[in-house]
């Protein structure tokens, strides 16, 4: 299953990376790809949607499902 957020902020390279290990953390991701230009991530796995939401918030980001 995929869940696909949208984050702003991500300028670069090292903002996609911030996000994509903080997404990686969360219980039940078994993927991630970022994509600064499109401000999507897609997430893989069955995580819970807030916490990826939080996640990225903790990371420094704008995020919402």
């Amino acid at each position: 299953m995929s869940t696909t957020i949208t984050v702003e902020g991500m300028s670069c390279d090292h903002c996609e990376q911030t996000v994509e290990e903080a997404l990686r953390e969360v219980s039940g991701v078994t993927g991630v790809t970022a994509d600064r230009d499109t401000k999507q991530v897609t997430v893989d796995g069955d995580p819970d949607v807030p916490a990826l939401v939080r996640a990225v918030e903790n990371a420094g980001y704008n995020a919402h499902a």
